[in-house]
């Protein structure tokens, strides 16, 4: 247990190589288990909040067996009640079946303090008792599962992005881009700008393809137009433009947890100019290494 007043950076007893198949993730109430299950789900493991602790060998065995889940993260707390004893015997026998590691997250008793309050939620323990007097008898419950953690992470100085960036330092298999998903789509001004759109681009100031008739009734998909659309000099230089500005932000939205990010080219009629940029933006987002689809709202079917 920290002093009060101090803080510790997590303490691994081991590095994690990647490799891990189950995390159990444990700790003081307020201390952000479910912030770190969803940073985990990001991570592409198996997420599951307050497993009965009875069905985790079981789960182990599931995840083991499975040709469908890589890797799996759960809770397990004091939720518990006196169950919580037989934690060591079963960490050890789920060890026999799957690679495991216990994460153990805790914090200072003024920072659960002020997080309770906060959030006006009140402690698994506290109805009777004080939200201090309930941390500090969560703690003594907790001290077995403590002594058996590979890794304790105190949170006292961090919020929920810090966290979720210690816990892809640590658990990562080292594709943390890759867990963001941009979408790079087209539309029509004159139907609106999508709903979805996280930033919009207007490339109406381009040449129309549409008032040259071979191009009318084609799309931007068709590579005659797509030429036509990127051999001026303006379009040239808005796509390395654009293209600069999101391989500057784009790792600060990975940072900041952001899973999905949707960028939206539109000109009138969401036929020729935004399709072909939207591909075009979709091929140079690929070769600087992130996942990116294209979808094209306003386009004939």
């Amino acid at each position: 247990m920290p002093k009060k007043g101090t803080t510790r950076a997590a303490s691994p007893k081991k590095k994690s190589d990647g490799k891990d198949r189950l995390v159990i993730l444990t700790g003081l109430s307020g201390s952000g288990k479910l912030s770190a299950l969803k940073a985990f789900e990001d991570l592409g493991f198996y997420s599951v909040d307050n497993l009965p602790l009875e069905l985790v060998p079981r789960f182990a065995d599931l995840v083991r067996q499975s040709h469908e889940i890589d890797r799996a993260a759960l809770v397990v707390d004091v939720r518990e009640g006196m169950k919580l004893d037989a934690f060591p015997a079963i960490l050890k026998e789920v060890r026999k079946v799957l690679d495991t590691r216990v994460v153990f997250l805790e914090a200072t008793d003024e920072v659960l303090l002020r997080r309770f309050s906060e959030t006006r939620r009140p402690h698994p323990l506290g109805r009777n008792d004080t939200v201090l007097q309930s941390i500090q008898r969560e703690r003594k419950r907790l001290d077995p599962i403590r002594n058996v953690a590979d890794v304790i992470l105190d949170t006292t100085k961090f919020n929920v992005h810090e966290l979720r960036t210690h816990i892809n330092q640590q658990f990562d298999r080292g594709d943390t881009d890759q867990n963001l998903l941009v979408s790079s789509i087209s539309f029509g001004f004159k139907n609106g700008v999508p709903p979805e759109a996280d930033l919009v681009f207007d490339v109406r100031f381009l040449p129309n393809p549409h008032f040259i008739p071979e191009f009318r009734k084609e799309t931007g998909l068709n590579p005659k137009v797509a030429r036509y659309v990127k051999r001026f000099p303006q379009t040239k230089e808005f796509l390395d433009k654009t293209t600069d500005l999101m391989k500057f932000l784009l790792p600060f939205y990975v940072k900041e947890g952001k899973s999905y990010l949707t960028i939206a080219f539109g000109c009138t009629g969401g036929q020729h100019r935004s399709v072909a940029i939207a591909e075009e933006m979709k091929k140079r987002l690929e070769a600087a290494g992130y996942r990116v689809k294209t979808g094209h709202r306003d386009m004939p079917r």
